[in-house]
Formats: C-alpha cells, structure tokens, sequence
C-alpha cells in the first residue's frame, strides 16, 4: 500500500512539475500592466484600481470596480489576454513576445487582444490591414510553440 501511495504521488508531482505555463506580460507588476481586462470588453481602456485586485493563474489583476472585479471572477478565462497580454501582432508575424500600450486594443471573436503602439508603430493598424484570420492562425501556433520550450 505503501509503495502505491508513493507511486501516486511521484506521478503527480511529475505532471505538476511538466505542466504548462503561461508566460504573462506582467510589466508594471499586472497583466495589461494594470489596466482592467473587463472595461476592455465595453471598449474602454481602464487603469485598475488597487483596490480592485485578484490572482489568476499565479499573476495579478486589476479592475476599475468591484463589478468588473466580480465579473472576471465569475469567468476569468474570457477576459484574460490572448497570447499572455504580449503584441499579438508581434506573435503572429515575428513569433516574439513584445510589450504593449494597454490603450490599443481589439476585441475580436469575444477575446481580448492587446497591441505595441508607440513611435509611430502601432501594430493595431498592421493587424486590421492584413489577413486578422490569418494572423490569428499564426499567432495561435506561434505561441504554442513558444509555451512548449
């Protein structure tokens, strides 16, 4: 019995050990650095506040209102970012993991996707002009790739 249980728990701290993590932009500590990921879905870009913060997935959020605070918490995988809060237009077409401004952004199928604009670069304008269908098919193989390194 002794070495069963053993097994058991050699087996899970196994998969525990290999189990797959996303690597979230977290820049100025929050992902969307700190900006509310569910405002973003009434297309408004809205600095959290810390009063309004919660762990998901070992990262930080934060929210504008309890409301938005308590929405997220009733269905966080819908508000999290695409590709870990990283340019998606930078994971589509170069496979690299590039800041953001958390003021550009799109919602598109019913998912949160954030842009690098600065400099007079805004990937948000690339991403309209171009294939997004096909972007969004790259970008997704893209990070998979990059999350199984």
């Amino acid at each position: 019995m002794k070495t069963k249980f053993l097994s058991v728990i050699f087996f899970f701290g196994i998969i525990t050990t290999f189990a797959q993590s996303v690597d979230y932009n977290t820049k100025k500590d929050y992902v969307a650095k700190g900006y509310d990921v569910v405002a973003y879905f009434n297309n408004q870009a809205m600095e959290g506040d810390k009063a309004y913060t919660t762990t998901y997935d070992d990262v930080k959020f934060k929210f504008s209102s309890e409301k938005n605070l308590n929405t997220f918490k009733s269905n966080p995988e819908k508000y999290v970012p695409q590709y870990g809060g990283y340019c998606a237009y930078a994971i589509a077409v170069s496979g690299k993991k590039v800041d953001i401004n958390p003021k550009t952004f799109e919602i598109r199928d019913g998912k949160l996707y954030l842009f690098y604009n600065a400099w007079g670069n805004n990937t948000l304008n690339s991403w309209k002009k171009n294939n997004v269908k096909g972007l969004q098919i790259k970008a997704d193989k893209n990070w998979e790739a990059m999350n199984l390194d």
